[in-house]
């Protein structure tokens, strides 16, 4: 388990917050959502976004999300709060436990989010920082089980940089038994703490720095854009990082003796770590990825916000979520 999880259980800041079996339920609970009917088990309680960086999925799922489940959402972007002003992240954290249910926080330094969960008396669930991105992770291995049907003897290979979507997807395929291949340029491994972490879950990666000829062997390949957010604006540094990634593209060439579904966290830089060719293409599982975000959050939210969410996947026809 990670620091912030036995300082702070009851969140969500990383995939090894949560055990194995735990997350397994909460796989178990996005998929009785999704194929479920509506109720509002979540009436009267209200989420608050408080997002540092732009965002297109993850605030809309969470936004659609709670309104499905009867809650109702607030978004306060960077200029929204005293937090521009320099007013300290921990008085914002317990000035917002005083007014909604829980928080979603998406945050460039994640020590923010580890202290802003430490003064909040609500749950918090991390929406993305530098370092994770556990809601992704869990979509995708909840995409997985759906395309795949199974954990067991599932073969999944990340290419490209090894960045905070990379490191939560390695710790929920290790918890729950994918069998993971990192592929990463020299000097964008995953770090050394990922690989303890997924290695005390279950199995950790093999990782290597060469991309092969083709990829045969693998159920899924999943890629990740080369320059995250925080790096747009530094042109120079962009153009050298990109260019430490000429060979790591998901393409007809790589995949061509293989069977392989591709997946993609978005947004895509089409023609740089994927061709637009195979992101539209029939092994593209990127909007399924895209549409589960809804039900694994919803998932999330229910268990910390409704005490008899612990027994939904025990209640399989317990009419709950909408499909979409």
């Amino acid at each position: 388990m990670s620091e912030s999880a036995q300082q702070t259980p009851a969140h969500l800041l990383d995939i090894d917050d949560r055990t194995p079996a735990q997350l397994l339920a909460l796989l178990d609970l996005a998929s009785i959502l999704k194929r479920g009917q509506e109720v509002t088990p979540l009436t009267g309680r209200t989420l608050a976004l408080l997002f540092e960086q732009p965002s297109t999925r993850t605030r809309a799922s969470f936004e659609a999300g709670i309104n499905r489940l009867g809650g109702s959402a607030m978004f306060l972007g960077p200029e929204d709060t005293q937090l521009a002003r320099g007013e300290p992240i921990r008085d914002t954290a317990r000035a917002l436990s005083q007014y909604v249910d829980v928080v979603a926080i998406r945050v460039e330094d994640h020590d923010d989010l580890v202290e802003f969960a430490t003064y909040a008396d609500i749950p918090v669930i991390n929406a993305l920082s530098d370092r994770a991105h556990p809601c992704q992770a869990l979509a995708d291995i909840l995409t997985i089980r759906e395309h795949v049907g199974t954990f067991d003897e599932t073969t999944a290979v990340w290419i490209g940089d090894g960045n905070n979507v990379a490191a939560s997807f390695t710790l929920a395929a290790a918890a729950v038994g994918i069998n993971t291949h990192v592929i990463t340029p020299p000097g964008y491994e995953l770090s050394p703490e990922v690989l303890e972490r997924a290695s005390a879950l279950g199995s950790p990666p093999a990782v290597t720095n060469e991309v092969p000829p083709s990829i045969d062997h693998a159920d899924v390949v999943y890629t990740d854009t080369w320059v995250s957010m925080n790096e747009e604006d530094t042109h120079l540094n962009r153009a050298e990082k990109i260019a430490d990634f000429d060979g790591f593209q998901v393409n007809e060439r790589l995949l061509h003796s293989s069977d392989a579904s591709v997946m993609h966290c978005l947004p895509a830089h089409r023609g740089e770590e994927v061709t637009d060719e195979v992101l539209e293409g029939d092994r593209s599982l990127v909007w399924e990825q895209a549409a589960n975000r809804l039900f694994v959050q919803n998932a999330v939210m229910l268990s910390l916000l409704n005490d008899d969410a612990t027994d939904l996947t025990a209640q399989q026809t317990l009419p709950l979520g909408r499909a979409l």
